[in-house]
């Protein structure tokens, strides 16, 4: 018993095209990022909790501890700041740029109320270090239990 099956030569032209039209756009859009111009990027953060306290940390290297801006308000933290781009070499022919430059820019909502009052920041070898302790009315306290 043989089969019959149903062929659309326009479903496949059209799936043809649909094909190149995707490989078209992805090139344009690939050739499009050298360019950009410099935007906004995110931060990226490393984030942890103990019992006491949150630490974050940032890598934000070259950039000078005095440029970047760190606030905290409604228990969202905020990092921003901008790198310039070196135009040490402008007559040059680049073949790779990747270090990022403008402005950047993170914020955070931590989970738990924190003692804004007593955060202490660092930046050590172009890492930011954020020691941020937590309101003492959400750490756990103890209860003694009395023994009649």
């Amino acid at each position: 018993m043989r089969m019959l099956v149903r062929r659309d030569p326009f479903l496949r032209e059209m799936n043809a095209w649909r094909g190149i039209m995707d490989r078209f756009m992805d090139e344009a859009l690939e050739n499009a990022r050298y360019f950009e111009r410099p935007t906004a990027w995110a931060l990226a953060l490393d984030v942890a909790e103990n019992e006491d306290k949150f630490l974050v940390k940032a890598s934000v290297p070259g950039i000078n501890p005095d440029d970047i801006e760190i606030t905290l308000s409604d228990n969202v933290l905020t990092i921003k700041g901008e790198t310039s781009q070196t135009t040490e070499d402008e007559g040059a022919t680049w073949h790779l740029r990747e270090r990022r430059y403008g402005a950047f820019q993170r914020s955070i909502t931590l989970s738990t109320p924190v003692n804004a009052d007593a955060i202490q920041a660092e930046y050590v070898d172009g890492v930011l270090e954020l020691s941020i302790p937590k309101a003492e009315e959400i750490k756990p306290k103890r209860i003694a239990v009395k023994a009649h």
